[in-house]
C-alpha cells in the first residue's frame, strides 16, 4: 500500500531527495517549505500525490496546522520526516544570543513541534514512523560548530526518550545521523558567526579537515529501506565513514572514563562527601 509523509525541509537537499524517492514509488508526500514556490517541480511532476505546504517550523502553531492539513487531505500520515534545519558556522564565543536560540529553535524545537503535532493521529492509527534527522555531528563535536552539534545532541536525547515512550503506540521512531554530504546545509542555508580573530588558528585547523562530501541523492534506497522496515533502529549512519570514525571515538570515550574511575568513584565514598558542610541541618550539594 502506498505510504503518506509529512517531510519538513523538502526545498532542496535530503527533503528533496527523499520526497522523490518517496513520490516515484507512488506514495504521497505532503511536502513543507518556507517558500511553496520552491516545491513547484514536484507538483509539476507528481501533481495531486503531492500536498505543498507552506511552514516555518518554529511557529508551533503553524506546525500544528500544516499536520493537520496533511491528514485532512490525504486521510492519514504513515512516515514523518524531520528535515528542516541548518548549519551555525563559528566559534561559542562568537555566536550572539539571537544566533545561539534561532540555531536551537529550528534544529531543535522545529522538530519538537512536529512531533507534538503528528503524535496524535500517529497514535489514533495505531502505527507510525518518525524519522528525526540528526547528523553524525550528534555523536560527536568538531570546533566551530558547537551551537550546531548542541542542536542535535538534544535532538538525540530527545529521540531516544520518545522512541521508547511511543513504542507502546506501534510507532517506531529513528534517528537519521548523516555523513558530510553536498547539501546546502553549509551553503546559502548556512549562518555564519563573525570571527574573532584569536580562533584564526582554529579556523585554518578545520578548513584543512573538511569532510568528502557524497550526494544526497545516493540516499535514496535507504531512507525508503529505513522506512519500510519492520524492526527499523533507533540510530541509523547515512553514507560512508560514520562507523569508522565511531569505532574510534567510542573506545577513546571509555579509555578516558577508565582512567579517571579511581577518582570518581573514589569521591563518592571521600570525606569530603561523607562530612558535607551542613548550615542548622541542612547539608549543601
Amino acid at each position: 500500500m502506498p505510504k503518506t509523509w509529512f517531510i519538513t525541509g523538502t526545498s532542496r537537499g535530503f527533503g528533496r531527495e527523499w520526497a522523490l524517492a518517496a513520490l516515484e514509488r507512488g506514495d504521497r508526500v505532503a511536502a513543507t517549505a518556507r517558500d511553496t514556490a520552491d516545491l513547484a517541480p514536484l507538483v509539476s511532476r507528481h501533481g495531486d500525490a503531492v500536498l505543498p505546504l507552506r511552514l516555518d517550523v518554529t511557529d508551533r502553531s503553524a506546525v500544528t496546522a500544516a499536520a493537520d492539513r496533511a491528514v485532512e487531505h490525504f486521510g492519514s500520515l504513515d512516515v514523518v520526516v524531520n528535515n528542516a534545519g541548518y548549519g551555525l558556522f563559528g566559534m561559542a564565543e562568537e555566536a550572539t544570543e539571537a544566533q545561539a536560540r534561532a540555531q536551537l529553535e529550528t534544529n531543535f524545537f522545529g522538530a519538537l513541534w512536529v512531533v507534538g503535532a503528528v503524535l496524535p493521529h500517529l497514535r489514533a492509527r495505531g502505527h507510525g514512523r518518525i524519522l528525526n534527522v540528526s547528523s553524525v555531528g550528534g555523536v560527536f563535536a568538531l570546533p566551530g560548530l558547537g551551537l550546531y552539534h548542541a542542536s542535535k545532541f538534544a535532538l538525540e536525547g530527545l529521540t531516544e526518550s520518545l522512541a521508547a515512550e511511543v513504542a507502546g503506540f506501534g510507532i517506531k521512531v529513528t534517528l537519521v545521523e548523516p555523513a558530510g554530504y553536498a547539501t546546502d546545509w553549509s551553503g546559502s542555508s548556512a549562518a555564519h558567526t563573525a570571527p574573532l580573530a584569536a580562533y584564526d588558528g582554529v579556523r585554518a585547523t578545520m578548513r584543512r579537515a573538511a569532510p568528502v562530501r557524497q550526494d544526497p541523492a545516493a540516499t535514496r534506497r535507504a531512507i525508503l529501506t529505513l522506512a519500510d522496515a519492520d524492526e527499523p533502529p533507533l540510530r541509523f549512519f547515512l553514507g560512508s565513514g560514520p562507523l569508522d570514525l565511531m569505532r574510534t571515538v567510542y573506545p577513546a570515550r571509555i579509555a578516558e572514563w577508565e582512567r579517571w574511575d579511581a577518582v570518581s568513584t573514589g569521591t563518592a565514598a571521600g570525606p569530603a562527601v561523607a562530612g558535607a558542610a551542613t548550615d542548622g541541618g541542612r547539608s549543601h550539594g
